[in-house]
């Protein structure tokens, strides 16, 4: 078998050397450091790592003097991996034997193939596996990677948009559309400063968090991870950029990337830009703006990311006027590195690069060369990773794609990893495995959630407030499918990329066990979740009042497109019927406003608790008046999905409830 290695910007030659061979040599110590190095083709002729007082390996050095002496010391073969993410699952040998010397290790072989990896939709590690599991497998892909010539370390990489999702027993936070409503941007630090230390809880040191979008219709199944439809309300909540990566200092230099230490985490501001904009809310569709309406509605939040020192921005799937957003070396190049000065690494989305074409992926090598020109610097490539690195190879050896673009792509992939401390510290640190789910993160979720609800309807006209309800009723009736199902209440991105129903994902409390929790001893608490009209009718002196809790089902990305936007079924009758024969709240759960007008008659109070969380009893807290409503929509509130979209400042604006609409409570203890 051989391996060809393609000499660096130092070197135009191409050699084949047998991979056996130097493994051999390797082993028994017969091959000199630099003799290896110069028999693996080294671009400026470097030595192996560790050895020969390699600067890049010295954190006394500047930062950029360690860019450039390890840039110049890499192979062609070696700066495209670096631009190259992985799939953990697709890891595997057999691929890579064509590129790299066979260690006879499958993790070692894809760590040495890639400067990234992340855990995208693949069932690695296991459902309701420990923190220990996940930094065991960080762990050993870093050890493969550390084994390789150069010794660069990889960057593993995770969503973590509300929490550290994908993982067993970590705190669960509200998504941003429910941290929007709390306008608290120093909670939203202190959101960012918790995951992040979830995170790497479980050695994993980059997420690709936060996302940053200004959603400005509802019918988008992603709106829910938009903190608003308003740019400036997401500029005030990108403050959760310096929770996740710290606080510049004083002295710091601001827009270039910064990552405070070992308790933090590189962020990702994504997707850019406009994918919050596209027509009737389709995902992955264009945006029809002008360049005026491009900046001044979806632009913001950027250079707030920016001026915070972000590490990453992704690039959205959507498009400009028609231009793929993945191909727009404009918005990508000309004014997000050259204007805004960011000096982070460009990601692309998940196959990303796909997409530029349609269908997708019928001419990847046009595909390639669009998006690496347009200024992507790492592309994730979770399955065919192959093809991206023979194809962009070729496109470098032919001319079509200068060096100096590569060399600026790793640049910002290394500038990332030196901050971050991965060269110093690549392994996990196992003094912060009781991070994860660590009480102090819930109790914070749960403040979170408090703050998050918004108070829409409170009283029948000529009634009393309903709300903030007695703890010492006799007996109080609650129903509906999201009451006490922890999987609707945390929605997508939880536990699997669509988010799961029911209460054995991971741990937490249900809005049902909040309320159980809530009211004295003596109060009888039934369930029921779909009660009928006999059971109203024989049951209804029983209960004082009921709480109704309804809403949509997980979802996330295309699969939450929706062009009507009414509760499920059975919501609307449950709503209908227990309302209709007791005095009721209803707490709707779900990612965004829906249509709510034609029952709003027959509530008594109407809760919007957006995608709460691991923390029910959040809701119960505020319920039952150990704390007041406080909460302002972030989101027009429509009446009709024929109104959309419509947000806040448009001409023609007739909402139910306009934006930052919010009634309020006083906290009342004495129940």
């Amino acid at each position: 078998m051989g391996v060809v290695v393609v000499g660096g910007s130092g070197s135009g030659s191409c050699r084949m050397v047998t991979a056996a061979a130097l493994l051999v040599l390797q082993l028994c110590g017969c091959l000199a450091p630099a003799a290896m190095a110069a028999a693996a083709g080294a671009g400026g002729g470097g030595e192996q790592h560790g050895g020969g007082g390699a600067k890049y390996r010295d954190p006394r050095q500047p930062l950029n003097t360690r860019i450039e002496d390890l840039l110049r010391r890499m192979t062609l073969a070696e700066k495209i991996g670096q631009m190259s993410q992985i799939e953990r699952e697709n890891a595997t040998a057999d691929a890579m034997k064509k590129y790299f010397i066979d260690h006879g290790d499958t993790t070692e072989l894809a760590s040495a193939s890639a400067g990234s990896v992340l855990r995208g939709v693949s069932g690695v590690p296991p459902a309701k596996a420990p923190a220990g599991a996940w930094v065991q497998m960080v762990n050993d892909i870093q050890r493969g990677a550390l084994s390789t010539r150069l010794g660069i370390p990889m960057m593993f990489g995770i969503d973590a948009v509300h929490g550290h999702g994908y993982v067993y027993k970590a705190t669960v936070f509200p998504h941003n559309v429910g941290l929007g409503c709390t306008r608290d941007p120093e909670l939203a630090k202190k959101i960012g400063a918790a995951v992040a230390l979830e995170v790497r809880a479980t050695g994993i040191p980059y997420v690709f968090a936060p996302c940053v979008a200004v959603c400005r219709d509802p019918r988008w199944g992603r709106c829910y991870e938009s903190f608003s439809e308003d740019p400036k309300l997401v500029q005030q909540m990108t403050s959760i950029v310096s929770g996740f990566q710290g606080e510049i200092p004083a002295n710091g230099r601001r827009g270039a990337p910064f990552v405070a230490g070992q308790r933090n985490v590189a962020a990702c501001a994504k997707h850019y830009v406009g994918d919050g904009g596209t027509t009737n809310g389709i995902n992955e569709n264009n945006t029809v703006a002008t360049f005026h309406e491009l900046l001044s509605l979806h632009m913001p939040p950027y250079l707030n990311a920016v001026i915070q020192g972000v590490s990453s921005v992704m690039v959205s799937y959507s498009s400009w006027n028609g231009v793929k957003m993945h191909a727009n070396r404009f918005l990508v190049t000309d004014f997000l590195k050259n204007k805004l000065k960011f000096r982070g690494f460009v990601i692309s989305d998940w196959q990303g690069l796909d997409g530029i074409t349609t269908p997708k992926h019928a001419d990847y090598l046009l595909s390639i060369k669009l998006g690496i020109l347009a200024g992507i610097d790492m592309v994730m490539i979770p399955f065919a990773y192959t093809e991206f690195i023979d194809d962009l190879t070729m496109l470098v050896q032919n001319g079509t794609i200068p060096m100096s673009r590569i060399d600026d792509a790793v640049r910002r992939i290394l500038r990332v990893k030196f901050t971050l401390g991965l060269f110093e510290n690549p392994y996990a640190d196992g003094s912060l495995a009781g991070e994860l789910g660590k009480q102090e993160h819930h109790d914070l979720a749960r403040e979170a959630v408090r703050k998050s609800l918004v108070l829409l309807k409170n009283g029948k006209p000529g009634d009393k407030p309903l709300l903030p309800l007695p703890k010492n009723a006799g007996g109080i009736l609650v129903a509906g499918s999201h009451a006490d199902d922890l999987g609707r209440q945390c929605g997508g991105w939880t536990i699997e990329w669509q988010g799961l129903t029911g209460n054995n994902l991971t741990a937490g409390a249900t809005i049902l066990d909040g309320i159980k929790l809530a009211v004295d001893a003596g109060t009888d608490v039934v369930y029921v979740e779909n009660p009928d009209a006999v059971f109203l009718q024989q049951n209804k002196a029983r209960f004082e009042y009921a709480v109704v809790v309804v809403g949509e089902p997980p979802y996330a990305e295309t699969a939450g497109d929706n062009r009507n936007l009414t509760i499920p079924a059975p919501g609307p009758a449950v709503i209908q019927n227990v309302c209709g024969s007791i005095k009721c709240v209803v707490v709707l759960v779900a990612g965004r406003p829906l249509v709510v007008e034609p029952y709003l008659g027959a509530m008594d109070a109407l809760v919007a608790a957006w995608l709460p969380g691991t923390e029910g009893q959040g809701v119960s807290d505020v319920l039952f008046g150990d704390y007041g409503f406080t909460g302002k929509l972030s989101r027009t509130w429509f009446r009709s999905v024929d109104q959309l979209p419509m947000n806040v400042g448009d001409k023609h604006y007739d909402p139910l409830f306009p934006f930052g609409f919010g009634l309020e409570t006083q906290p009342s203890k004495g129940y």
